[in-house]
Formats: C-alpha cells, structure tokens, sequence
C-alpha cells in the first residue's frame, strides 16, 4: 500500500491512496500525554467491542504495515513497555506491526533498509546514534515512507526529514533531575552512562551537570550489555572514592544494580535514576531507589504507532512541527502508589 500527498484546495493536502481509497474519519488523539483513548465517530475507525485494559477495540480502516525499529539492548525492560505501547496501538489501528531492534547503529540502519525494500507503509524508529542512521532515514523519506521518530533524537529528527517526535528533551530532563541533586544536599554525583556516545544518555549527563550546583558530577561509562561487569565497575569505584553521595542511573536496570554496588562497597550513597520498571517501583517503595524520572516509554511506543495510523488515513500529524514531550515526570514515596498497579502490569 503506497501513499501520495496530494493537494487539497487549501494547499496542505492529504493522505490519500493510489488505490484512490475512500477518507476515513479518525479520533484525534487529545491529550497526547494521557493514555485514555477517546471512542471514535462510527463513520470510521470505530471501535469494535473491547476486551479489557487498554485495548480500545479494532479500527475498519485498512491493513497497513508499520515497522518498528529500535537500539534497543537485550533484556533492557525499558523496550518491553515501548512495544506493550506500540503493539496496543496496531492493534487498535487495524497495523500490521514489524519490530526489530539492534544497539549497534550500523545495525539498525540496515534494518530500516530492510523494512525499505520490504515497502513497508511507515517506519517508527530511534535515533541514538543520528549521523549513523541519516542516511537510511532519509532514503525511507525519498522512498514516500512517513517516518516518525521516539525516544532518541531529539536534536536530531528534524534535519533527516522525519515527520514528527515523540519523547522528551533529554537535556532538559537532565537538568530537572540535578536540580533535585541539588534540593536533596548532594555533594558528589556520579552519573552512570551505560551505552558511550547514545546522545539521548550523554544529554541527560550533560543536563544533570547543568542543573546540579550544590556539588560537583562525575560521569561514569559502563557497559549495559555486561551487567556483571557493570556492578563491578559501580562498586570499584565506590570503594575508590567514598565521597560519592550520589548515583544517578540512567535507565532502571542500571539503578538496580547501582543498589547492589552500594551494598558490595558497603556505600551509603542514595540511587536515583531515569525510568521505571516493575522492579524499580518496588525499589523506590521499599526506599532502596528514591526517586526516578517517568518519560512514559509506553506512550511513546503507543503514540509513534498511532501518529502514522492517522497520516496514512487522515493525513493528520502531531505536534505542529515541534516534539510532542512525554516527560519528564518525577516518580518517588509521594505518587508511587499513583503508577505502581500500572508498572506491575508492565505499561508503565
């Protein structure tokens, strides 16, 4: 199924099939950080009867086939709630959905390559590594390929030609966070990046520096794709300078094994870190963890979905040009019980 812009009479135009398909009307998702889903008009797009949870039922537009494309790193639980989100939008939206994922950018632009020559109808994909994945980026644009990009890119998605962003603005949030360093009486942060030259993670160092004043940041680079190793390297450092008060992880599996580091260098340091995973609430209960910034990966990977479901039928986008921000939110003892039923059911 290929798509053309054509001119409406207004000059923005639209979405519209070579097979000439008749428009379909679609819900326009309003408030792009909630994930309620409004009923749709019953001229189009309608819900059929739902299950249960956040299945909203199956739109009657037709099959489209969207990939997925991601850095994601093997049992990194982050992905896990990108895809719930993406796989609950396809199948809302009547999408065909190809996910496949590799760290290494090369990689993965040859994956986008490949849903290319596949003639996908859209590419949703990360974009940790941007000089590395322009070129196939902008190959799936020339081709007529919609892409949309989440969670990496921020700076980035523009330039390549990409139709629309869904995440947060890294160094911002990073800044958020070491303004917290600051309130909380931190004297010595070490900033934890587990993937060296993602720019997403060394944004949000970057900001964590900008923000925190009460002391001074240290970052450390570890490998996230050798946890073993990652606790050694948090706890050998630790032991080394025992004036680190700090931690900041950047992703809930590193500040789980942060936490057994400061047991391993019998540290008093306190672990805080970005996003979330049913562990990491239990940890931030149980008081091991105190706080974790919320970029609500689920929504990204629901939204990025949905947003190419309503260009392909709708010619709608998002955003008006500008990211659409997920985050951030901070999560701690104080709104925990707010989020934790839906981390335990693995969509937050």
């Amino acid at each position: 199924m290929k798509f053309r812009r054509w001119p409406d009479a207004d000059g923005l135009g639209r979405a519209r099939s070579l097979a000439g398909r008749r428009p379909t009307a679609v819900c326009v998702l309003g408030a792009v950080v909630a994930l309620a889903v409004a009923a749709c008009s019953s001229t189009g797009g309608a819900p059929r009867s739902s299950d249960e949870g956040t299945n909203a039922g199956v739109a009657d537009t037709p099959v489209a086939t969207v990939a997925m494309i991601t850095h994601e790193v093997p049992g990194d639980t982050f992905w896990d709630l990108v895809r719930k989100g993406a796989e609950a939008a396809a199948a809302k939206d009547n999408i065909e959905l190809r996910y496949s994922a590799d760290p290494e950018a090369p990689n993965q632009a040859n994956l986008v390559q490949s849903a290319i020559d596949s003639k996908v109808d859209g590419i949703a994909v990360t974009l940790a590594k941007p000089d590395a994945m322009a070129p196939s980026v902008e190959a799936a644009t020339a081709a007529g390929i919609p892409v949309v990009a989440f969670n990496s890119g921020y700076d980035s998605w523009k330039g390549m030609g990409v139709q629309q962003y869904f995440g947060q603005d890294e160094t911002i949030a990073g800044r958020a966070a070491g303004e917290r360093l600051t309130e909380d009486g931190a004297r010595k942060t070490l900033c934890i990046i587990q993937e060296q030259g993602a720019v997403a993670l060394e944004a949000r160092c970057a900001g964590v520096t900008q923000g925190f004043t009460g002391g001074t940041t240290e970052i450390l680079n570890v490998n996230s794709r050798d946890m073993p190793s990652v606790e050694a390297t948090i706890t050998a450092k630790l032991q080394q300078d025992p004036s680190i008060d700090h931690i900041i992880a950047l992703a809930a599996p590193i500040a789980l094994t942060a936490v057994q580091s400061t047991n391993n260098a019998g540290s008093d340091a306190t672990v805080v870190t970005f996003d979330t995973n049913a562990a990491l609430v239990d940890a931030i209960e149980s008081g091991d963890v105190a706080w974790a910034i919320d970029q609500q990966p689920y929504l990204q990977g629901y939204l990025a979905i949905d947003s190419l479901w309503l260009y392909l039928n709708n010619g709608n986008t998002i955003g008006g040009g500008t990211p659409v921000l997920t985050g951030p939110a901070f999560i701690d003892s104080s709104n925990i019980d707010a989020v934790a039923e839906y981390a335990r059911n693995g969509t937050r």
